[in-house]
């Protein structure tokens, strides 16, 4: 992960990046292939959809955007805690990533309070 760790834009390219990269050595299941294929687009909309937060002219566009972040990052969220039940990775290489996901949808819901 980023060393700034207050960095947004930078902490959620970071996850998605970490997403890929996990995704890029493991021979995966038909389950494993879906899941995975699913989690790389949620996180790296998110981070997409942050960068459009950024450019968004009203406080009522910046919340749209940031709440479609939102839901990008619990739609990551669900999918991590499903391969995790489902023991296609181990929890020791997803807990890192869980905790970066459940920090990012924190992180996220205070800025969006923070606007109104």
């Amino acid at each position: 992960m980023n060393e700034n760790k207050y960095d947004l834009c930078e902490r959620l390219e970071d996850f998605a990046a970490s997403i890929i990269l996990l995704y890029d050595k493991k021979p995966l299941s038909y389950a494993g292939d879906y899941l995975a294929k699913q989690l790389i687009r949620s996180s790296c909309s998110s981070a997409l959809n942050y960068g459009e937060v950024l450019g968004a002219g009203t406080d009522a566009d910046k919340i749209n955007k940031l709440r479609i972040c939102l839901k990008e990052l619990r739609e990551s969220q669900r999918n991590l805690n499903i391969q995790s039940k489902a023991k296609l990775f181990s929890n020791e290489d997803l807990f890192g990533l869980k905790d970066e996901n459940d920090q990012l949808i924190r992180i996220i819901v205070t800025r969006i309070k923070n606007i109104n």
